[in-house]
């Protein structure tokens, strides 16, 4: 990662940020996207970092199979997040003489950093090689990034919405149609369908623990996992045309609601599954995705109503940073020890929250104060690394 304090990178204020923008067609960050990112993340390191992973309350949990929870919603709005964004970082470079051979490299080279600190996390602290985990959130938004970036690059608005069609269609085709040996065909049970075969056949051994079987960021899964990229690389451009902002809103909404549609109705024969990545829930969460970025965008960059954005601006301009770093550091704390009064020794981390949580709050009170401490405590150093102008890039 590479450090970079450039006024012409990050502005001294979401005011500022917000001037920068002087039409669809300006190269340089938009407003709204910083804030959804933001609240993305800040909700991811929310839903991350329960005190107590016991005591949680319902919306903060995964659905424990087929639906789809508002926790659901966290990562695939992330991917949806990349895909605009890189409409904005790359559009003034798609149609350079010199080719893209070296751009590609250095989106190849960031790929691989992404790619490289997922597997960092899953292995610290034992770097036990033997059964890392491979898959990962971030080696999922590596992949993303990579393919999204160069099929941006490379190919039309239109070819991307038939690849993103054809990719949708396809997984539906594999998961339904494909008999998966020693089970059948149309399984979509945990551990019993086609993407948990492949992951066991290609990656055994170096799965989910908690499955060791398959993985929820795994080979097969990841391919819709492009499509809902391609769906915010699609978002961004229809953000970046010329239009009237009335009309642009509008088809923004009414697109919207028709992959929310198309998603539940796909339901019916193949259920909104995050573990999976299915169809219908690329559709589904990329609808939603669609709404927010929408709403942000009028009361944003139309409205112009931008005072309460900041603090979601500091979390959205340094995403991957807090990321790693909220999933690294409790790591750290639990390898901390402390000394309780009755002797027994505990992790820093358990300390703190017994201490400062549990003997005030109820057991699932004090796992959501704990999650939201956290997330304010990061809110702090990251406003003030915002104040600063820092951003830290990957």
């Amino acid at each position: 990662m590479s450090r970079t304090s450039t006024t012409s990178t990050l502005p001294k204020s979401a005011a500022e940020l917000e001037k920068q923008l002087s039409g669809t067609h300006t190269p340089g960050r938009l407003l709204s996207l910083d804030v959804f990112r933001g609240l993305t993340v800040a909700a991811m390191i929310l839903v991350n970092n329960p005190g107590d992973w016991g005591a949680i309350y319902p919306p903060l949990r995964h659905a424990e199979w087929h639906g789809a929870t508002p926790t659901d919603l966290v990562f695939p709005f992330f991917l949806f997040i990349v895909g605009v964004s890189i409409t904005f970082s790359l559009s003034t470079r798609k149609y350079e003489e010199s080719g893209h051979a070296k751009l590609i490299a250095k989106i190849g080279k960031r790929s691989l950093i992404l790619f490289g600190l997922g597997l960092f996390l899953h292995l610290f602290p034992s770097f036990d090689f033997a059964t890392v985990r491979i898959p990962g959130v971030l080696q999922r938004i590596a992949i993303v990034f990579f393919i999204c970036a160069v099929l941006f690059l490379k190919t039309s608005i239109r070819s991307q919405a038939y690849l993103m069609a054809a990719i949708l269609l396809s997984y539906w085709f594999l998961m339904a149609l494909v008999p998966v040996p020693g089970v059948g065909i149309g399984y979509l049970e945990p551990g019993k369908n086609l993407a948990a075969w492949l992951d066991n056949l290609l990656l055994h051994g170096h799965l989910w623990k908690q499955t060791n079987t398959w993985d929820p960021e795994g080979i097969l899964s990841t391919l819709p996992a492009v499509a809902t990229g391609i769906s915010g690389m699609l978002a961004g451009q229809w953000l970046r045309f010329d239009i009237d902002p009335a009309r642009k809103l509008t088809w923004l909404f009414v697109a919207a609601n028709l992959a929310i549609l198309t998603g539940l109705i796909w339901d019916w024969v193949f259920p909104i599954n995050k573990a999976l990545w299915t169809s219908s829930f690329v559709l589904y969460t990329s609808g939603l995705a669609l709404h927010v970025l929408a709403v942000c965008y009028w009361l944003i960059d139309i409205q112009g109503f931008t005072k309460w954005t900041k603090p979601f601006v500091v979390y959205g301009v340094n995403a991957i940073t807090v990321f790693f770093l909220s999933g690294l550091i409790p790591r750290i704390l639990s390898m901390i020890t402390v000394t309780n009064a009755d002797g027994t020794e505990v992790g820093l981390q358990t300390y703190l929250y017994n201490t400062l949580f549990t003997s005030v709050f109820s057991p699932i009170n004090a796992s959501l104060a704990w999650a939201i401490s956290f997330v304010l405590v990061w809110l702090g150093i990251l406003w003030i690394m915002y104040n600063k102008r820092i951003i830290i890039k990957v």
